[in-house]
């Protein structure tokens, strides 16, 4: 199996605040025993991409599965929503002061961009492609909505015969990079399911998330989205005016 260490990526609270905006839950009453199923589900996933799993994640599933247990025991009644004897007060303080930071990590992002849009560096030729994207790029999204579009398509795909011999792999990170970057050169933009579904070979699907994952982190392509669901998302090349200003 291909091994992918992606260090930008996501925490466990990052994950957490991906239920509760996908799901529209209230963070102030968390259903703690239906977010821990999630939370340990995905890291299942995670595993089954062979990527590395922080020791973060393994605390935070361990900390999910106490506070499960403890909701289970007897509780004092409460005129208030959300108190310190509430098993899920420490989780939920965590996630609100994550929350807050996180908001204005994105606000400084955001004027770091108005500000390099106003000062460029150098004027270097432009890349000459076949096709440039056009649009508006994805915006926000997380590794976790990838995995959510990646069980899609896992789940729509029909599961091979069993067989009971080893079978080698045969496919690469480096081609699937290749064969992504010629769909895209020959298409121009491309949906995630279109190029799976083409594939029809559950380990080439995952060798070839695997390598979406690599390219977004080498910033060699852009996710676009439509309908507002970022689970069924579209792949295009990055406008070389991008590549440009991130150079």
């Amino acid at each position: 199996m291909y091994r992918v260490r992606l260090k930008n990526f996501e925490g466990p609270l990052d994950l957490l605040l991906f239920f509760i905006k996908r799901d529209e839950l209230d963070i102030y009453d968390i259903p703690i025993s239906y977010i821990t199923n999630q939370f340990l589900e995905y890291i299942n996933l995670m595993e089954e991409l062979d990527l590395d799993v922080a020791s973060e994640f393994i605390l935070m599933a361990s900390m999910l599965m106490s506070i499960k247990a403890r909701m289970m025991l007897p509780q004092e009644e409460s005129d208030e929503e959300l108190d310190e004897h509430d098993p899920r007060y420490e989780l939920v303080q965590r996630l609100l002061e994550y929350k807050r930071y996180k908001e204005m990590a994105e606000k400084m992002e955001s004027i770091e961009e108005e500000a390099r849009k106003k000062h460029f560096r150098g004027n270097p030729e432009a890349d000459q492609v076949e096709k440039q994207a056009s649009g508006e790029a994805l915006k926000n999204v997380t590794m976790f909505d990838l995995m959510s579009a990646f069980k899609k398509v896992l789940a729509d795909i029909k599961k091979q015969k069993s067989v009971h011999h080893v079978e080698k792999i045969e496919y690469t990170i480096e081609e699937q990079t290749e064969y992504i970057l010629h769909q895209l050169q020959e298409r121009g933009r491309t949906a995630f399911r279109t190029l799976c579904f083409e594939l029809q070979n559950r380990t080439k699907i995952v060798v070839t998330f695997l390598a979406i994952l690599e390219m977004l982190k080498e910033r060699q392509i852009n996710l676009y989205i439509e309908n507002d669901d970022p689970t069924d998302f579209f792949l295009d090349l990055k406008p070389v005016d991008e590549i440009i200003s991130a150079t």
